[in-house]
């Protein structure tokens, strides 16, 4: 049994209390290795599940996975100028392996397309080998020097999907296809709403050509990037001459594509949906989405309740319902704190009073406790619907205060008020990639992107006056 971990409350302090969330639900903990993570079950059956569910959608627009190596020859970052001016002080270098100084250092993998497009150049050589859509699921490395579990550590684990096109559309239209596909991951199985759109220059990946992003609110008011998906434009390709015969037999180079999830999406999980309590999971998601307890004094009360158990746990899993039994001989309060703390969307309470005839239902989000007295077989419809409201409820939830806190400004000062009062900004800029860089170093606050619903609104920019055709979207950001 795990250790009882008091959570501090988010009014009191809101990184501590991320931190004694994640303890308390036994998710993860830090590793021997400064800035890395040890994954533990429960954080990683959350995990699996995301990679169930994303995988599936990527197979069925037509992408393939693969494995590329963990070890980059450094002359490849090297390549592509502002990919290696982006990255650098971030990598991670072998510079002697089996005894021996290396030839060439070799860079752990912080991002895989220098790897993946030497290999594309091998592979595409006419247009009758486009497009090349391909994903793996991998570990990268990135030196953090503030890492925090799960947001932002030396190691993380993701899925990087890579695409090769013989236009410039088919490239961008790949890219909003696979954004799409994170807005709607994360809405439908996260109950987590996103605004979608274009970074800014300085904001974008290093060596893309746009960058597309999928922005969230978490309950401090912070910015959450929950994925992004890059146009590559020709860039690597002609880094790395990945190049075709089109129908014309006229050599062209590719245009690429680049997109990408991480566990980070767990922090966000955490940080959108929990409460003083404890975690707390969509259904969509949940490893676990219905706990039956088990309340029992002697063998023979605990011969019946656990029956009687039993047959709702076949009844829900017919259902398809992640369920699980805990018959441990353990104090009623004990277990019920245990599950309500590790996130479970359902518990469902069974002691001799109830074999038989009815039971206890509680539900996390709301902390609600109901007494259902249906008989068994009908039970799993029931449970079937309030797994459908909790998921709704909480993107509900969600969405109401994403949208309470997205403030339209005009002026410098609100925008100061606003931003530290922990709200999205909704301002006017002029597009100058200086005005951006000082409104960063004086407030904090970055651009988290340009939306694709922006409506043209003639302004002047927040921060210079200068003229404007819209407002993009400013916070602070994890």
């Amino acid at each position: 049994m795990q250790k009882n971990i008091k959570i501090t409350t988010r009014e009191e302090n809101f990184p501590k209390w991320y931190l004694d969330v994640i303890e308390s639900a036994d998710l993860a903990e830090h590793s021997p290795v400064k800035g890395c993570m040890v994954i533990k079950p429960n954080g990683y059956a959350i995990w699996e599940n995301m990679q169930k569910i994303l995988d599936k959608n990527f197979k069925e627009s037509g992408v393939e996975n693969a494995y590329f190596p963990l070890f980059i020859p450094e002359s490849f970052l090297k390549k592509e100028a502002e990919h290696v001016e982006g990255f650098s002080p971030e990598l991670a270098i072998v510079t002697h392996a089996g005894g021996e100084k290396l030839s060439e250092p070799l860079v752990v993998r912080p991002t895989s397309e220098t790897i993946m497009y030497a290999t594309f150049s091998k592979w595409i050589s006419s247009y009758r080998d486009l497009p090349l859509l391909i994903n793996q699921w991998a570990n990268v490395v990135r030196w953090e020097l503030r890492p925090r579990l799960f947001l932002r550590t030396v190691e993380f684990l993701w899925q990087e999907g890579h695409t090769a096109h013989a236009s410039e559309k088919e490239a961008d239209d790949r890219a909003r296809e696979m954004l799409e596909v994170y807005k709607k991951f994360s809405e439908e199985y996260l109950a987590l709403p996103v605004i979608v759109g274009q970074k800014s220059e300085s904001e974008k990946f290093a060596g893309a050509k746009i960058t597309y992003t999928a922005e969230a609110m978490m309950q401090d008011g912070k910015a959450l990037q929950m994925g992004t998906s890059h146009n590559l434009g020709q860039n690597f390709a002609k880094a790395f001459d990945v190049k075709f015969l089109d129908e014309k037999n006229q050599e062209q180079f590719v245009w690429q594509t680049s997109w990408g999830v991480s566990t980070r999406l767990i922090g966000a999980l955490i940080m959108a949906h929990s409460d003083d309590k404890g975690l707390v999971l969509p259904p969509k998601i949940a490893p676990i989405q219905v706990v039956i307890t088990c309340i029992f004094k002697d063998s023979d009360e605990e011969s019946r309740v656990v029956k009687y158990a039993k047959e709702i746990e076949n009844e829900l899993k017919n259902r398809n319902i992640s369920v699980k039994i805990d018959q441990r001989d353990l104090r009623p309060g004990e277990k019920f704190f245990e599950w309500e703390k590790r996130g479970v969307p359902v518990r469902i309470e069974i002691g001799p009073k109830e074999v038989d005839s009815h039971m206890i239902v509680y539900r996390r989000d709301t902390s609600e406790k109901e007494s259902l007295n249906i008989p068994i077989e009908t039970c799993a419809n029931k449970i079937v619907k309030l797994l459908e409201n909790i998921q709704t409820n909480l993107f509900e939830k969600a969405l109401k205060f994403r949208d309470e806190k997205i403030i339209n400004v005009d002026s410098l000062e609100e925008f100061i008020k606003e931003i530290e009062k922990g709200n999205f900004v909704c301002a006017h800029w002029s597009g100058e990639k200086e005005t951006e860089l000082k409104i960063k170093e004086e407030t904090g606050a970055t651009i988290r992107c340009l939306p694709f619903d922006m409506k043209i609104d003639t302004g002047k920019c927040v921060y210079s006056g200068k003229p404007s055709n819209g407002r993009v979207i400013f916070a602070k950001a994890y």
